[in-house]
């Protein structure tokens, strides 16, 4: 169970797989991800937009649609249920992992979403092409089902702090996780959840080429973090995407499915 490919099977099996383009960035780094989108791409891809294609009746950022409107965004993407979708990003967060668990918790077949491994940064430091065309897209009549176990919320997370029944763990930066800057986001306090703990999404990503690290070097790693892989976990961030990432990360190493706290310190941060 690897939802990694990496840039060469990609680039041999191009025109066999739905191609997207999840590129995502913080709200303070001043970066369009569209824009750059529009300027170069991998061949045959597809703009995902993390922020429109979340639910957009609540206020917290990037939530998980309704059913319903994940089918109709899936569907204007030209995605068929028995597409294998691959997922890359451009970001310093790694947004494609959210992109993938998306998929994964609205019903796609698990071995049919992967990652590109790598990303565009490995990409293009590998000297592959890329174009400002886009693909024409022709509408499907996508279906999906909801996994509902993959996700927790707010009054799980609160139950959890006495029950223990999961540990949580939470993929931000030391700092703000110690409540020692600042949050990108306005009107959150700082700190983190009771009995959370921190495991840097960035400690588990190669920084020279934005891969994952090994299988064995990940449980290393979690282990080092006081993190059993073997128990249940979830794992909580800023807004739901770098927890995905450790997400992956986790299904690397225990062939589970991940579970989310969706909403994260954006939502837990206001109360």
């Amino acid at each position: 169970m690897n939802p990694l490919k990496t840039t060469g099977w990609l680039a041999e099996n191009i025109n066999k797989v739905k191609l997207l383009d999840a590129t995502w960035h913080l709200p303070n780094s001043d970066r369009n991800a569209f824009q750059e989108y529009e300027n170069g791409h991998i061949e045959n891809s597809i703009f995902f937009d993390l922020d429109k294609n979340s639910n957009q009746n609540v206020s917290l950022p990037h939530m998980l649609p309704k059913k319903d409107e994940w089918e109709k965004i899936v569907s204007s993407l030209g995605i068929k249920n028995s597409d294998h979708i691959v997922i890359y990003d451009n970001s310093d967060v790694l947004s494609a992992s959210r992109c993938w668990f998306s998929f994964i918790y609205f019903g796609h077949d698990y071995n049919l979403v992967s990652v590109l491994d790598g990303g565009l940064k490995k990409w293009n430091l590998e000297n592959r092409t890329l174009t400002s065309k886009k693909k024409k897209l022709t509408r499907t009549n996508y279906k999906a089902s909801t996994k509902n176990e993959m996700v927790v919320d707010f009054k799980q997370i609160e139950n959890n702090i006495i029950k223990k029944d999961f540990c949580l763990v939470d993929a931000r930066g030391v700092k703000r996780f110690k409540g020692l800057e600042e949050e990108p986001r306005k009107n959150l306090k700082k700190g983190n959840i009771k009995g959370s703990k921190n495991l840097p999404f960035s400690k588990i990503i190669n920084p020279e080429n934005n891969t994952f690290k090994k299988k064995e070097e990940l449980k290393k790693i979690f282990l080092n973090h006081d993190i059993n892989f073997n128990e249940k976990l979830a794992f909580s961030c800023g807004s739901g995407i770098t927890a995905c990432v450790l997400g992956l990360a986790s299904s690397i190493i225990n062939n589970k499915l991940p579970v989310i706290y969706d909403g994260s310190w954006a939502e837990y941060g206001l109360k």
